[in-house]
């Protein structure tokens, strides 16, 4: 349910459409010739065979830039004239949207965050995807790979493009003493009543799991997003009664920015790229990651299970973690990159060291976006909320 509206509107380019096939072996055409591809019984690839030509993704804006939005941004132009591979891209504001578009069937890949992946993987709407394709991989920051959103059974679903944790922001000027707690927000008797803001989406129920992890051990809470009936019911009842603090609830960053800017909002979750914009206006900001620690997100390329250019996404996802691209994309979205390397060659030297990318013991205290499943995934067994009756409770609990 998250929406991205960062930095410049991002149009779809030009669209060519080229090659079909099946499931287990394709002969696609394209302008480079005849190229085969094989894939194994689950759908990966066994073998990386030419471009096929085209290349059809859904994306969060800001992902996929190739100079048309500012001529300064552009990590496809290149990649497009080394493999042949035109692409085009269908931004998506929501994760639902980009669910509803895989299902139609007309796209190769989709950059999903943790609270879509699983879904995608039940839906089979994505199949897994063979590392061993993708050299660049093996750069990957180690605690980017093998994460329960996006692997199952031992099996990876995707590349991870980046990660970024969900902050505490507050005004200096307004809020005294510096919190380093989220009882900030969740106070009922708060004295910036009005003035709290929250992310707007199911999967902040999360936040509030993750507060009474630390608060409230007698619910033994372990896993924010495994949460069996008196571990939900206790973190939408807590949801509830911030209700009546909460001024402003955001998805769209630029909401969110200029909620702090006006003063309307002065305390509440942030992500980074908020934060350095407000820096950079001289609104007096601060950010911290709470004694409690955060959620997180870390985004997903996957492969369509229905993908007619199948060799052009594993090429693309080679080039999205390379580190030249990588860096340009973290910097431009506001992330830490995925790829280790990428730290050496972003513009902004300190770019990694704003976003922890190499810090582990960091975003160990993150506990990254996970698809809420009906199966707890211990001895409780199949007793847990699963994500649609978390949109159930967000809708009763916004009101």
């Amino acid at each position: 349910m998250r929406t991205r509206a960062f930095i410049a509107l991002l149009g779809a380019v030009a669209l060519v459409l080229a090659g079909c096939g099946d499931d287990k072996k394709k002969d696609n055409s394209s302008a480079q010739g005849e190229t085969k591809t094989s894939t194994t019984s689950d759908g990966s690839l066994q073998k990386l065979g030419a471009g096929e030509g085209a290349l059809n993704l859904i994306a969060w804006a800001g992902y996929v830039e190739n100079g048309s939005n500012d001529p300064k941004v552009d990590w496809m132009s290149q990649f497009e004239k080394d493999t042949g591979c035109k692409t085009t891209t269908k931004v998506a504001g929501t994760s639902d949207e980009m669910i509803t578009l895989m299902k139609s069937g007309g796209y190769d890949g989709v950059s999903a965050s943790g609270d879509a992946t699983l879904r995608l993987i039940q839906a089979k709407d994505v199949v897994p995807v063979n590392t061993a394709l993708i050299p660049n991989y093996a750069d990957v920051f180690s605690g980017l790979k093998n994460k329960p959103h996006n692997t199952v059974n031992g099996k990876n679903y995707g590349i991870p493009h980046g990660r970024g944790a969900n902050l505490l922001m507050y005004r200096t000027d307004k809020v005294k003493p510096a919190p380093d707690s989220w009882s900030v927000v969740w106070n009922e008797k708060s004295p910036y009543k009005g003035k709290v803001t929250a992310y707007d989406s199911p999967i902040y129920i999360a936040d509030a799991a993750l507060y009474l992890k630390a608060t409230k051990p007698d619910l033994k809470i372990d896993n924010i997003y495994e949460l069996d009936d008196p571990q939900f019911a206790a973190s939408v009842d807590l949801l509830k009664k911030q209700r009546t603090v909460v001024g402003e609830y955001w998805s769209d960053y630029a909401k969110s920015q200029a909620s702090f800017a006006g003063g309307n909002s002065v305390v509440g979750t942030t992500w980074q790229l908020i934060a350095n914009l407000l820096t950079a206006a001289k609104v007096p900001t601060a950010t911290t990651l709470p004694k409690e620690g955060s959620t997180g997100w870390s985004d997903t390329w996957m492969v369509s299970s229905k993908a007619a250019h199948p060799n052009c996404m594993y090429l693309f996802m080679n080039h999205i973690i390379s580190p030249d691209a990588n860096a340009k994309v973290a910097e431009y979205f506001g992330e830490a990159p995925a790829n280790a390397k990428s730290c050496a060659v972003t513009a902004d030297k300190e770019h990694c060291k704003t976003y922890h990318a190499d810090d582990e013991a960091y975003f160990a205290k993150v506990a990254l976006w996970t698809t809420p499943t009906k199966e707890c995934g211990d001895s409780r067994g199949a007793v847990c909320k699963d994500y649609s009756e978390w949109v159930s409770a967000w809708t009763t609990i916004k009101g």
